[in-house]
């Protein structure tokens, strides 16, 4: 779709208002183009398929929970077979309230869209689970989640059969008055919740993997499946342990003798984990709190299934470096139940806030679900903080690391936006400067490259006022990446004119969905020319009406003055009004007949000219012009401002993947034009 006068002049009180619709956010048009090629409702066929793949990615990590629970409830001995009862208790509550309805109910509906061997072998284990994410979620979660659908059958299993064989008393523990009895033995019960709220680990997950998963197969899976499996397993263990109390710190093997399925659950139980950690970072990205890193799209039916190398790697690192460096599973439990239980009271706060001014929940339902989770995730929380030198800082560190990468760089990318945004030249200064643009115009194209999809950079400005020329043609180029599989080729490419016909200038804006990959720079280069001669041909055959302006639509009409093309590039149909009004119907044909064919052949000549023009200046090379800001602290900010604008921000803007790399710009016939910015 593309826009411009009949007669080369700027249409008086268009052009500012459709420069403000073409710098709308790219999400709007990303969802005409998918209305358009929309996907049948997943059938309930595909969502058990979802729901059985979410098993080896979603749920690992909560599953593998009854591995180190009990252990870490009671790490010394136990004091009294009833403290079983009792943690038994609290565990089914928590995944009952926690687990249950607050993430699986509630939050998942507040979607946008020991020795040195044992160490070696873990670490061995690490590095072939962040080797295998480049295959994508899609393979990988069917690889994993057979794994986990036999782990959770049989834990399940052996749990009914260890609930009979030994005591079934044990499911007592489903009155919760048995958790005020617990509480109510010692300080000794009170530290034990932070082995306790090791059950829930990994619920937190949920929500970010609904960037990989929709919220049913999700829910399905929970409810029919691990929920009532991880309630026979952890039953089935307290039962065991009643009878054999001296066998708490190995209960779980002892009790369900599958050491390899075991294993293999395990090792799994870190892809909810990494899954998540990509989820996250891409919405990061997505809302510039991030720095901007390559994204791999690994489906061609779901949007949300990616990989990102540069995360994967990083996060592997770390996963070694804490196995390796705290060499106990104690202080691994404390420290990620530190990280679980602030996580879950972030989520909780960040609840209200939705159920009252999205939702406009009634307030008795969210205060009843406010006081019901922090009434758990606070006891929890004064359990863990006690121990945070033993393990439960790694997360504090991490997180505190994160804050200040997310935080600089949103302000320092928002400070630079502001920038470019304000500094920007009207079109009027444009017009003001004359078909020369006060310059002289050498043979060739410059593609100008920017993020503004109005407007004219500052950077073309800056060139032109130290430079004494600027090419005979001039494109001001604007890539958007849509949140869509893929733009069709008639849809990618929005054209319209700068000034009159003579300044030879244009914007281009480039739209790409995540699959449709840049692979030759001529490509490029041909199709932003290729587009731009059509964008002349149909204005030149629309310079036959009578109105101030037209639009050119590839793929849709939406105007009553619209020109249809297909793929080869050639006209189909087009309608124009009358150029002159006859009453007389006698001669209204051969009147008509004469105008159009007046106004076609003057159209043909200026259309051949503009195109011959194209054409030499194509002939006479392409030059792709970059900005290249530089942001500096001023000279009188304070200390930390300098620190955290010129190091750590710069050091940010270095490693970051611009959005124009990703095109593949040839070296040699790039200039880059430098400014500096000062915050």
């Amino acid at each position: 779709m593309a826009s411009a006068s009949t007669n080369g002049e700027i249409p008086k009180g268009n052009m500012w208002d459709l420069d403000q619709k073409l710098d709308q956010p790219m999400d709007e048009e990303a969802g005409r183009i998918r209305s358009m090629y929309r996907e049948k409702k997943s059938s309930s066929l595909v969502i058990l398929q979802l729901a059985f793949q979410s098993l080896g990615v979603a749920f690992g990590d909560l599953g593998t929970s009854p591995l180190y629970v009990f252990y870490n409830t009671f790490p010394h001995e136990l004091k009294h077979e009833d403290d079983v009862v009792g943690a038994l208790s609290l565990i089914i509550y928590s995944l009952t309230f926690i687990a249950l309805l607050k993430y699986v109910v509630v939050v998942l509906r507040a979607n946008d869209n020991g020795q040195d061997v044992v160490i070696l072998v873990a670490v061995v284990i690490l590095v072939g689970l962040f080797s295998l994410q480049h295959y994508g979620i899609d393979r990988v979660s069917w690889l994993f989640a057979t794994i986990v659908f036999l782990w959770f059958i049989i834990i399940g299993s052996i749990g009914a059969f260890n609930i009979w064989k030994y005591d079934s008393s044990v499911l007592k523990a489903f009155s919760p008055v048995f958790i005020f009895h617990f509480l109510k033995r010692g300080s000794h019960s009170w530290a034990s919740l932070g082995g306790i709220m090791l059950s829930i680990t990994g619920i937190e997950a949920l929500f970010a993997d609904l960037c990989h998963f929709p919220v049913l197969a999700i829910q399905l899976a929970f409810t029919l499946l691990v929920f009532p499996c991880l309630l026979l397993a952890y039953s089935g263990q307290a039962a065991y342990i009643m009878q054999n109390p001296g066998h708490v710190s190995d209960a779980f093997y002892r009790s369900i003798p599958v050491f390899i399925v075991a294993t293999a659950a395990a090792i799994i139980a870190s892809q909810a984990t990494i899954s998540a950690t990509f989820s996250i970072i891409k919405q990061a990205v997505a809302l510039g709190c991030f720095p901007r890193v390559k994204i791999v799209h690994t489906s061609k039916k779901f949007f949300g299934q990616i990989y990102i190398p540069s995360i994967n790697w990083v996060l592997m690192v770390l996963c070694i470096a804490v196995t390796a460096g705290f060499k106990n599973k104690t202080q691994i439990g404390l420290a990620y139940g530190t990280a679980v239980v602030i996580d879950m009271m972030v989520t909780t706060l960040l609840m209200i806030l939705i159920m009252l001014m999205v939702w406009r929940s009634n307030w008795v339902l969210v205060f009843s679900f406010a006081s019901l989770s922090l009434t758990v995730e606070l006891t929890y929380f004064s359990s863990v903080i006690l121990k945070v030198d033993q393990g439960g800082w790694v997360p504090l560190v991490v997180a505190a690391t994160l804050l200040i990468i997310m935080y600089v760089w949103h302000y320092g990318t928002m400070k630079r936006y502001e920038f470019e945004k304000h500094s920007k030249v009207s079109v009027a200064w444009i017009l003001g400067l004359g078909p020369n643009l006060g310059l002289v115009r050498v043979p060739g194209i410059g593609f100008v490259y920017t993020e503004l999809a109005s407007g004219v950079p500052h950077i073309f400005s800056h060139l032109i006022t130290n430079l004494p020329a600027i090419h005979s043609v001039v494109l001001f180029v604007c890539v958007k990446f849509l949140p869509v599989y893929t733009v069709p080729v008639e849809e990618r490419v929005l054209v319209r004119r700068i000034g009159p016909k003579n300044f030879h200038m244009f914007r281009c804006i480039v739209r790409y969905g995540y699959k449709d990959l840049h692979k030759k720079d001529d490509d490029f280069e041909m199709m932003l020319f290729d587009s731009i001669s059509i964008f002349v041909r149909l204005e030149s055959k629309m310079d036959c009406s009578d109105s101030d302006e037209f639009s050119l639509d590839m793929g849709q009409q939406n105007t009553s003055k619209s020109i249809t093309l297909n793929t080869t590039e050639d006209v189909e149909s087009f309608t124009a009004d009358s150029i002159v009004e006859i009453t007389d119907s006698s001669i209204l044909d051969s009147v008509d007949q004469y105008n159009n064919d007046v106004k076609a052949m003057t159209s043909h000549n200026g259309e051949e000219d503009e195109l011959a023009f194209l054409n030499r200046c194509r002939d006479a090379g392409v030059v792709h012009i970059l900005g290249n800001t530089t942001t500096k602290a001023r000279r009188d900010s304070g200390f930390l401002k300098r620190v955290a604008i010129d190091y750590i921000y710069a050091f940010l803007r270095k490693i970051c993947a611009e959005n124009i790399a990703m095109l593949h710009v040839p070296h040699e016939s790039t200039l880059k034009v430098g400014q500096v910015f000062y915050v």
